[in-house]
């Protein structure tokens, strides 16, 4: 366990050396500007509606002396925490920061998912994804699971992937929105909403909100040009096309147009231990790769990042209909065409898998094809009944088909003398149909209490349909790497969601801002669930302000989570999720879903202390029960039976060792209680004819904790300590981003240095664990037990990234950037912990990426 004072002391150290945030994000924190404190009746509705404008959010303020620092000098009026209308990110009641799109460019991340990592301290990914999961994105906010993160875009809320993350680990069950789904290069800045929202915004917003803002100009062309590659292994490589504008409709409306193009090559880790080339320790099993076939060291490419195409755009539009009506849209589309590499299956020897066609053994390629759609279509005004108003329907569709390629059913083959090569094993739809009516009022009381109310309405219906895939995907035990999904599988299935939501915003003194907010839901499917809040902020002077929120949420178990099963059958193993609905599960242990509920609260102080000193520190605490974990892992002859019941065929399974053959399903199975610290600081060195120094400091200190575990109605523990530690310990206890830009004449250098603390996992026993080791906790064998687990910590890692720019002239802007330049990786498991020789790393670490330094260059126009 790291020490905290340490962490606490670097903290202060770097907060006192005036550290700020890179040009063009913003840390909400601060205090008010100078003009007052802001009033909710400042912004009333207007004589006639205003006519739509195709200007960035941003709203300018003019050189107020503690605005907080934006690209252009401007200060943004947010959108999200709050229904007021002209509440600046800085006098937020809750901590809300701000990132543009110039932040996360300058982060030299191609991918929007990757690019918030790189600059948001409180989110991250794991090391990498395992095989269907790895060909989605999946963020994780405060350490908790990337389900508890609710997306919005433009304020409305964002359809989830289709794609289930069915493996063990810290991403289990998670079916999140695809952030790479959207085109990055649409987005003019991101609003992070740091709160439990529950009693706004409905399920998932637990960890927080993501909050896209599109861009909405009605003029102008931007386009870019980036490529990259891990010049350490020479592969990787990848390049990205962007090109976005506006158009004006008419004198009163725009559209803007925004596209890209994306492909990455396999990043394949060239670490890989030498068992392929036939070495054993003494007394450890090795029986995959045994045989007279002479195999290459790094034939198991399985620790890798898959290969992926994606062609992404999106439309935005608006247009005044009437002097009190105005039409908008939004219209986004994506497709993606990726393949991750799985186990290399051996030629030869007692496990061998069809050396007749594959003489020289095969690495199996998990593939998909996916079409993701999404369309808003609304009208808003003011006037009715001294209401503003907006009403809007939202439609957004995610197709996914999975295949296996580069792959054979060898007992299909056993039996039949064939079988097929590439094979498609499922697909899965999702759709969410959400329409929304929203109702805003400021006036006061007694003509001296400002007051904002808002109110409205929302009904979703959420679609879910699962298709099984060829036969020759599931027969005879399936496919290796990735076993087709049965009849029995296969399914369609829907529920309606109606909500209702009551805020009220009151300004009890200039000083003061109380607010409330509720809301009510009911679930066709899962019941009836009560939310609220409660917000408030106090400035004390103008430069010391205090702000507390305490708030109940819930996230309703998705579709997915309650019906989606799956087979994954390895070289060596078999592990099969049970829908928990089904008598089989129900068999083995499992009880239906119910939502989680949690509970949260935060409090914090933002200063001043200096003119353009801002700094901001909350702490915070998320208390989460009926958590839907992996649960009732059961092993040997009742998984067997329990995969036979549900239709599926193992007939060479059985002669595997006794714990080769597993089975799980989801349960709310767990309890935890997450706490955390956030500290954020900003501030502008201008040194004149030295040009300006922007510097930044963000931390987050992040502890999760399990409160209950869990029992199955056969009176075991739902988690065993691997499972406990995926919630706990998987997260790194802290991450500090330290950041300088500097500008100087045509050149702008940006350095970042990141600091990701310690992460802890219990690893499973692997294949060169000796046979003969026994668990002591039951009794059997330590290879591959679900009881006796080693642990292994990834230790605190620094990161140094470095981008150097030159803008040739008005248009043109040309940089070469270097993220890890030191190339440092994780750190490497030892053999008995790696499975196969082809994981070096520990996967479900959320911590230092196992691609090492990258290095990119970029060129950019504007006109």
């Amino acid at each position: 366990m790291e020490p905290i004072m340490n962490i606490r002391k670097l903290a202060l150290y770097s907060t006192f050396l005036s550290v700020s945030f890179c040009t063009g994000s913003v840390f909400a924190a601060t205090t008010k500007a100078p003009s007052g404190p802001v009033k909710a009746s400042v912004h009333k509705a207007p004589a006639k509606a205003a006519p739509v404008k195709a200007a960035a959010p941003a709203k300018r303020v003019a050189k107020a002396r503690n605005a907080p620092f934006v690209a252009g000098g401007e200060e943004g009026v947010i959108v999200t925490g709050t229904h007021a209308t002209n509440r600046h990110a800085r006098q937020s009641t809750s901590p809300i920061t701000v990132l543009s799109s110039a932040t996360l460019r300058r982060s030299g991340m191609m991918n929007l998912a990757d690019a918030l990592a790189k600059t948001y301290p409180s989110i991250n990914m794991s090391t990498m994804g395992n095989d269907a999961g790895a060909l989605t994105s999946f963020i994780r906010m405060r350490g908790l699971n990337p389900n508890q993160v609710l997306v919005l875009v433009d304020g409305k809320r964002r359809h989830t992937t289709a794609n289930i993350n069915a493996d063990a680990g810290p991403n289990f069950g998670a079916t999140p929105v695809d952030l790479n789904m959207i085109p990055s290069n649409m987005i003019d800045h991101i609003e992070v909403l740091e709160d439990g929202a529950a009693a706004m915004y409905g399920s998932d917003a637990i960890a927080g909100v993501v909050n896209i803002i599109t861009k909405k100009q009605d003029h102008g062309l931007n386009m870019s040009a980036q490529t990259g590659a891990n010049a350490y292994n020479g592969d990787g490589w990848q390049y990205q096309l962007n090109a976005d504008g506006g158009l004006k409709l008419g004198n009163d409306g725009f559209i803007h147009i925004s596209g890209q193009v994306y492909h990455t090559d396999h990043f394949v880790t060239n670490t890989v231990d030498n068992r392929l080339a036939g070495y054993v320790p003494a007394g450890a099993a090795n029986e995959l790769y045994t045989g007279s076939v002479k195999v290459p060291k790094n034939s198991n490419k399985i620790m890798s990042t898959p290969e992926e195409t994606r062609e992404n755009l999106g439309i935005d539009f608006g247009k005044n209909l009437t002097e009190n009506i105005q039409f908008y849209g939004q219209i986004t589309y994506a497709h993606r065409h990726a393949e991750a590499y799985e186990n290399y299956r051996v030629p030869s020897g007692a496990s061998a898998s069809n050396p007749e066609l594959f003489p020289y053994g095969y690495s199996p390629l998990e593939t998909i094809d996916e079409n993701d759609y999404a369309a808003t279509l609304g009208l808003k005004g003011g006037h009715f009944f001294g209401f503003d108003w907006d009403l809007s329907s939202t439609w957004g569709e995610d197709l996914d088909k999975i295949s296996n390629q580069n792959t054979t059913n060898p007992n299909m083959y056993a039996a039949t003398g064939y079988t097929p090569t590439t094979v498609r094993t499922s697909n899965f739809r999702l759709a969410q149909w959400t329409n929304n009516l929203d109702l805003r009022r400021n006036f006061k009381i007694a003509n001296v209490v400002p007051v904002t109310v808002a109110f409205g309405g929302e009904h979703r219906l959420e679609q879910y349909t699962i298709m099984a895939g060829e036969p020759a995907s599931y027969e005879y035990g399936g496919t290796s790497a990735l076993a087709g999904l049965t009849p029995q599988d296969a399914g369609k299935w829907n529920r309606d969601v109606w909500a209702a939501y009551l805020d009220g915003d009151f300004h009890l003194l200039k000083n003061w801002d109380l607010d409330f907010a509720g809301r009510f839901e009911h679930y066709t499917d899962v019941g009836n669930t009560e939310n609220g809040k409660v917000s408030t902020r106090y400035d004390i002077t103008k430069r010391i302000g205090l702000r507390a929120t305490i708030s109940n949420g819930f996230r309703a178990p998705t579709m997915a989570e309650q019906h989606y099963s799956a087979i994954n059958v390895g070289p060596t193993s078999v592990l099969g999720l049970l829908p928990v609905s089904s008598s089989e599960a129900r068999a083995t242990g499992a009880s239906p879903l119910k939502p989680e509920r949690s509970t949260s609260a935060t409090g914090g102080i933002v200063l001043e202390p200096i003119d353009g000193f801002h700094i901001e520190t909350d702490v915070y605490q998320i208390n989460i029960r009926d958590r839907i974990v992996q649960g009732g892992n059961v092993t040997g002859a009742t998984a067997i039976s329990a995969l036979e019941a549900m239709g599926v065929s193992l007939p060479a399974l059985t002669q595997l060792s006794e714990n080769a053959v597993q089975t799980y399903y989801f349960t709310n199975g767990a309890s935890t209680r997450t706490q955390g610290l956030d500290i954020k600081a900003d501030y502008m060195f201008r040194m004149h004819r030295y040009g300006n120094l922007t510097l930044s400091m963000a931390l987050d200190l992040n502890r999760t904790r399990l409160t209950h575990n869990g029992m199955s109605s056969t009176g075991s523990p739902l988690l065993n300590a691997q499972n406990i530690a995926y919630l706990t310990t998987a997260y790194p206890r802290s991450k500090i981003i330290l950041n300088a830009f500097w500008t100087i004449g045509k050149w702008d250098v940006n350095v970042r240095q990141t600091r990701y603390g310690e992460t802890t996992d219990m690893m499973t026993y692997q294949d060169w664990t000796p046979t003969a080791s026994i668990c002591p906790i039951d009794g059997k064998q330590l290879q591959q037990s679900s009881s006796c687990f080693a642990q292994f910590k990834n230790s605190p890692r620094w990161l140094t990234d470095l981008e150097i720019g030159y803008r040739v002239n008005s248009r043109w802007h040309l940089a070469v950037g270097a993220n890890n330049i030191f190339n440092v990786r994780p750190r490497k498991l030892p053999g008995e912990l790696n499975q196969l020789g082809g994981n070096p790393y520990d996967t479900f670490s959320s911590q230092v990426p196992m691609t090492g330094g990258y290095y990119y260059g970029r060129v950019n126009f504007t006109l």
